[in-house]
């Protein structure tokens, strides 16, 4: 029995000793990045015209694509709806999406030079110059115990380098001068959370490997810069 055992021993680290390291994959984790609790959140969406409730700026197009409505399908009708998607049409994009207030690009259509040392994952990987660092990336949303996915498509509102807020500790400026959402989410988003038109979540960056299968994930957003 001891002769038996001891050359169990002797193969289980012959096995272990010919794993090569890179076998060994650990993927990344939520706990990377910071959660920004009690944050005010109102919805926008796709399409969404311009009035008094969201600055007088219209949702056709979003600071990464000048072509928005065209390329998401349509108006992303917050009212008549058909489970996730608008009632008339099912989108091209991913209709779990949202708004923070920052834009790696600048008014000059550049990368600001400070993103490199902002945002979390720019040195992951070389970015070109058509390719947003912020566009499509995911966060997590939570309103009591439910959590839902969504793509990052568009900034504001009405602040575009709030850099102290999105990639920080701090509250968000749109919050602290205005009373008003740090974060703006699609209509899917807040029926999935069943949110009221202004409520308040926390939210946090997630890496795209670790989100978790469900309806965020039907269709996803791989599109970058269109103007």
């Amino acid at each position: 029995m001891i002769k038996e055992l001891f050359l169990f021993l002797q193969i289980t680290l012959i096995a272990f000793s010919g794993c090569k390291k890179s076998e060994v994959v650990v993927p990344p984790v939520e706990i990377d990045y910071p959660v920004h609790k009690n944050i005010t959140v109102t919805y926008f969406y796709v399409g969404e015209p311009a009035d008094s409730n969201n600055g007088y700026i219209p949702n056709d197009k979003s600071s990464w694509d000048g072509f928005w409505q065209q390329h998401y399908g349509g108006v992303d009708d917050p009212v008549n709806r058909n489970g996730n998607y608008p009632k008339e049409f099912i989108p091209k994009e991913n209709p779990f999406y949202f708004a923070l207030p920052y834009n790696d690009f600048g008014t000059d259509g550049n990368r600001k030079q400070s993103a490199a040392d902002l945002i979390y994952w720019a040195k992951d990987k070389t970015w070109n110059a058509s390719e947003s660092m912020c566009k499509n990336q995911w966060i997590k949303i939570t309103k009591g115990s439910k959590s839902v996915y969504a793509q990052w498509e568009d900034c504001g509102p009405y602040y575009y380098d709030d850099s102290n807020y999105v990639f920080g500790s701090a509250l968000p400026l749109n919050q602290i001068n205005y009373n008003s959402s740090g974060l703006d989410v699609s209509p899917a988003v807040r029926d999935y959370l069943g949110l009221a038109d202004v409520d308040t979540v926390s939210w946090q960056f997630i890496r795209a490997a670790n989100v978790p299968g469900g309806p965020w994930k039907t269709i996803i957003t791989t599109s970058q810069l269109s103007y």
